[in-house]
């Protein structure tokens, strides 16, 4: 039996996401007739582009950058979510519920946080709608980084900064299952859409078996309904990267406004 790396590290909390997406997998391999190789130890990037990845999700924007014609794209998710349907997501831009600030604009020179400076969701999208409201380069008095979303609404909870962009897809898994962790924060803005975070297999893959690997992972939905329920994914829908152009667009945009970096 092939052995592959199949993960899917996107989405891993609260705990019923990680354990449907791992029923999705284990459904999906079975179907297959393939194995799983132990991804432990490797570091994002290393799982991307190892030779033996059958399945795994990434950003939108280090697809277009860092692994652009370095992997294939097997599809992407049509989430029917709060702020995400139709295989579009958005960033919920966030702050506490008590912060008397209203608007963006109000926000010039406060603390922001992003979780990574490669994510589409928490720096790209945020950087293209903060551009136009710039001065000099800069917007905020200093930017934090979390590591992670969950670790930027902490640091929104405990005062650590003030505005962070949040993928809508982690936003409404954390209200729904963990309501705690978004608790006492509000939404400030929402970001322009963008493509929903693509599936992506090796670059060797063939067409045939891309689509074939798309099916499964569809037969496997629809014969697992409560796991299509619990991460409110009916479909992954094909994709190509021309349909994550609009993630370089975006970066285009804050970088024509002379807001190249998210200062």
């Amino acid at each position: 039996m092939t052995r592959h790396h199949v993960e899917l590290q996107m989405y891993t909390a609260p705990e019923p996401i990680r354990a449907a997406n791992e029923h999705w997998i284990t459904r999906i391999l079975e179907r297959l007739g393939l194995s799983r190789l132990n991804a432990e130890g490797l570091s994002l990037p290393e799982l991307w582009l190892s030779p033996a990845l059958l399945l795994t999700q990434t950003c939108g924007y280090p697809l277009m950058t860092l692994l652009r014609g370095r992997v294939r794209i097997i599809g992407r998710p049509r989430y029917e979510l709060s702020d995400a349907s139709a295989g579009r997501h958005c960033s919920l831009i966030l702050c506490r519920a008590d912060d008397p600030r209203k608007n963006l604009a109000e926000f010039r020179d406060s603390r922001g946080v992003i979780n990574s400076e490669d994510s589409n969701s928490g720096m790209n999208l945020l950087r293209q709608r903060l551009a136009p409201l710039h001065h000099n380069g800069r917007f905020f008095a200093t930017v934090g980084l979390s590591g992670a979303h969950r670790e930027s609404l902490r640091w929104l909870r405990e005062e650590r900064g003030d505005l962070a962009a949040i993928d809508s897809v982690t936003y409404a898994y954390l209200a729904h299952y963990a309501p705690a962790e978004v608790s006492g924060l509000r939404v400030v803005a929402r970001s322009a859409f963008s493509p929903t975070l693509p599936f992506i297999t090796a670059a060797s893959a063939t067409d045939e078996q891309i689509e074939h690997v798309r099916a499964v992972m569809n037969q496997a939905l629809r014969e697992l309904p409560d796991v299509a329920q619990i991460l409110g994914l009916p479909e992954v829908l094909p994709a190509s990267e021309s349909d994550y152009q609009i993630v370089l667009d975006y970066q285009r945009e804050a970088e024509e406004l002379g807001y190249g970096g998210l200062h």
